[in-house]
């Protein structure tokens, strides 16, 4: 049994609150105690689960905000868990977007969300399909979504041969615009892949780890089958690869319960009919190799200069394709304690770097990155008492990047087809994005 549930910003300001005890055992300053404990703990990744009292904690982090229920009785923290995450889905599908501006300005609409997924403390039904028909307030956008708006083309996929690309903010509007719309009916399907890789100081590969899914959004008042074919030659685990296209292989594969899989086996197409809202119809992970090579490969200099400052003078060479570029890619950089300056020369001007002296580590921003080039930095940093034992505390380097119109592990949408045929044009977007999970470079 659900306490209380309130929904908090990353700055701890209060955004959503709804107490489900019937005699207010859980108080009153509960939210001042959840983000004073989540903030004192060292680390970015607080458990998920933590206790004052007899009174216990359970939260999750989407869209940088905390979701956040609390419980006195002995319920199950993984059940409460799987509640928040289909919480912050549910209020994606109607709100759709998950920032701070988003639940601020459909409060209304989350609170008559929460009125009717969560009675006295007890879950209900958390489908959308199910809701539609008792909700009745709209959301609110916080700018009007057009297909016109291209300049966002860039973040999310390549055309295929079938389908077509929409800007990345298309999918970031709520289900219920469908009626606003006029019916519209629309379909995005979002391949969606997260890799870590570590890379030693000589340059070997030594893990890589991709985790994908595929994500379908649905803005179809009435929602048809739908098939989605993949690669022919997608090969699961070490069985003999098939067909005669470019070979995928991944070590595990798991399925939403609604996708049907009859013709997987045979033609690797997914069916399955899909409810309005986002839902994951997919998941896979891929271990221990990549089927290319890794988009990013460090060349560093470290050493001592005559006047004892600290010389690091790196090349980052980006190995993805020509025509593929990555963006938002930020280095992180540790250097050795008491560094108190840094002077620095980059080799383009859209380039950026900070020392930051908090987490003793440089900065380094790079807003897009094409594929078969090479970027350098030459950073001078002051560091009072530099020993030759300093230099063993610089690195690894750590990039966040994103790649769009990408998938490491090289799974394409072959085509999208919706059966019956719908009366109406129905818009079929498929869009591509790798980002990392962690990448790290040893120097």
């Amino acid at each position: 049994m659900i306490s209380q549930l309130f929904i908090l910003s990353s700055k701890g300001d209060n955004l959503i609150y709804k107490d489900s005890s019937v005699r207010g055992e859980a108080g009153s300053d509960v939210i001042n105690v959840f983000y004073e404990k989540v903030t004192a703990l060292p680390g970015d990744q607080p458990p998920v689960v933590m206790n004052h009292g007899d009174l216990h904690f359970v939260h999750v982090r989407q869209g940088g905000l905390y979701w956040v229920a609390t419980t006195t009785a002995d319920s199950s923290p993984f059940s409460i868990i799987e509640f928040l995450n289909r919480l912050a889905s549910l209020v994606k599908d109607y709100c759709g977007d998950l920032t701070e501006k988003a639940v601020q300005m459909n409060f209304a609409l989350i609170y008559e969300l929460l009125d009717e997924v969560v009675d006295y403390g007890y879950v209900q039904s958390m489908s959308s399909d199910v809701l539609k028909n008792f909700i009745q307030t709209e959301a609110v956008s916080p700018r009007p979504f057009s297909l016109f708006q291209l300049s966002n083309v860039g973040l999310f996929g390549a055309e295929t041969q079938q389908s077509k690309v929409a800007p990345s903010s298309a999918a970031s509007r709520p289900i219920q615009s469908s009626r606003e719309q006029g019916g519209k009916s629309e379909i995005f399907v979002d391949v969606i892949e997260r890799m870590s890789v570590v890379i030693g100081s000589n340059g070997v590969l030594m893990k890589a780890d991709v985790e994908g899914e595929i994500k379908v959004k649905c803005y179809m008042p009435n929602c048809s089958e739908m098939r989605i074919g993949l690669n022919e030659e997608f090969s699961i685990g070490k069985s003999q690869l098939r067909g005669y296209g470019a070979a995928v292989r991944v070590d595990e594969v798991s399925f939403h319960q609604a996708v049907k899989l009859d013709e997987f086996d045979s033609s690797r197409i997914l069916r399955l009919s899909p409810s309005q809202g986002e839902q994951t119809v997919m998941q896979y992970q891929l271990s221990d190799v990549l089927p290319s090579a890794p988009p990013f490969r460090l060349f560093p200099t470290i050493e001592r200069d005559s006047g004892g400052k600290l010389l690091m003078y790196l090349k980052l060479r980006c190995d993805l394709p020509p025509k593929s570029a990555a963006i938002n890619l930020c280095a992180s950089i540790p250097v050795p304690k008491g560094s108190v300056s840094m002077s620095l020369e980059l080799s383009s001007p859209d380039q950026s770097a900070e020392l930051k002296l908090q987490s003793r580590s440089i900065e380094w921003t790079i807003p897009r990155f094409p594929g078969g080039t090479q970027l350098s930095a030459l950073f001078k940093v002051e560091v009072p008492g530099l020993s030759p034992s300093s230099l063993m505390e610089v690195g690894p380097m750590v990039l966040n990047f994103e790649l769009p119109k990408l998938t490491v592990s090289g799974l394409q949408v072959r085509f999208l087809r919706l059966s019956p045929v719908q009366p109406g044009p129905a818009q079929r977007w498929v869009r591509y994005v790798t980002h990392s999970d962690s990448y790290i470079l040893r120097i």
